[in-house]
């Protein structure tokens, strides 16, 4: 006996359109399909969207998810950034709202500008918080996902342990997940182009360097959440540089958009974008064997998981081919051309929202999930 919540994953996947094709699909009654589709109607999870063909008699009415009922609010936190968005529930933006602000100014500070974001882009919109079934927030750190807690972070320095779901649920009482920033990206990716894409990989270079893996269309966590901390793989024990987690060769301190800065005696990952754009050629030289040297370790990367896509995103993805052109020269000298014959190598099309989108699914996802909506319909 299905339940309202699998008979709308039934809707959403498109397997069924119509009342007929949902009796004949599960083999349940009429009485019980029109049980089921009049809770969701009634919830605001599904409308009658037009009519289908017919072979005879009256046509039936098409059932599609109602997108515009229900609203999601997102953020997006960065290194040096904070960005907002107020989503409908098939990740479409609404309003956003964008800012420069450090994540090192603590959890007070970048959560409270994040609710009272949150509140101006409903303002803005007309909108209402009661409106409002999931939040989301991805952030630059290793994040326990059940808990919603920072468990490691070496550019968030009192961030560990903080309760961010507390926090913004003092504004807010909706379901709060909060995600790991390039796995919320790689998702983002994923939904938005490579759909058809069964595994994909993609690598966030700015102030540091991490990975989000999709296989699926489900992010891949690990056993301790730590799935995707690439930056510190070591290449050099003896490299003199130190790295922001204290050992010293790590990919980050060599490759990341902050390691590129303190070469060229940059203020940060953004500035040696410019530089690049400005056709600096020590900038540029540098930048591309930057690339070259990631390019080491995703070639590990790709002989692992044999990805279908491999996506820069992150400032570096900005320096045009450049750092790009560094990763494709290494990982196909170092993997096997079978493992590689059907990789694309590519920058992100969802450039710097990319996260925003990620989350937005993320928790569209769970929003929609059977058990969530039958538990909001009980």
């Amino acid at each position: 006996m299905l339940t309202a919540g699998q008979v709308l994953q039934l809707i959403r996947e498109g397997s069924c359109r119509t009342r007929k094709e949902l009796i004949e699909f599960t083999g349940l009654s009429r009485s019980t399909i029109t049980d089921r589709v009049d809770r969701l109607i009634d919830g605001g999870y599904i409308h009658e969207s037009g009519v289908a063909s017919s072979g005879g008699g009256r046509p039936p009415s098409v059932l599609d998810v109602d997108s515009s009922n229900h609203l999601v609010l997102v953020a997006d936190l960065g290194a040096h950034h904070a960005r907002a968005a107020l989503t409908d529930l098939a990740a479409r933006p609404l309003a956003e709202e964008f800012t420069e602000m450090p994540i090192e100014l603590g959890p007070d500070r970048v959560l409270t500008w994040v609710r009272q974001a949150f509140q101006r882009l409903l303002d803005r919109t007309g909108r209402s918080a009661a409106q409002v079934c999931g939040i989301g927030l991805d952030l630059p750190g290793s994040v326990d996902h059940e808990t919603g807690r920072v468990i490691r972070s070496f550019l968030m320095p009192g961030w560990e342990d903080h309760p961010i779901k507390e926090a913004i649920r003092q504004s807010f009482d909706v379901p709060i997940l909060v995600e790991n920033d390039a796995k919320a990206m790689a998702l983002g990716e994923w939904w938005s182009k490579w759909r058809h894409c069964s595994s994909l990989l993609l690598v966030k270079v700015s102030t540091g360097i991490g990975a989000g893996i999709v296989l699926d269309g489900t992010i891949y966590r690990g056993v301790d959440e730590a799935a995707g901390n690439i930056g510190h793989v070591r290449l050099r024990d003896t490299d003199d540089r130190v790295c922001t987690c204290g050992s010293r060769g790590c990919v980050a301190s060599l490759a990341s958009g902050f390691a590129l800065a303190g070469d060229l005696g940059l203020e940060s990952s953004r500035a040696v974008v410019r530089q690049v754009h400005a056709g600096d050629p020590e900038a540029i030289a540098r930048t591309q064997e930057a690339g070259r040297t990631l390019g080491v370790v995703l070639a590990t990367a790709v002989s692992l998981l044999n990805p279908g896509v491999l996506v820069l995103a992150g400032d570096m993805a900005e320096t045009r081919e450049h750092y790009l052109t560094g990763i494709r020269e290494s990982v196909y000298r170092r993997s096997l051309p079978y493992t590689t014959r059907n990789l694309e190598i590519v920058t992100a099309s969802l450039a710097e929202r990319a996260g925003i989108v990620g989350t937005a699914v993320m928790v569209m996802e769970h929003v929609l999930s059977p058990s969530t909506v039958d538990a909001a319909l009980s």
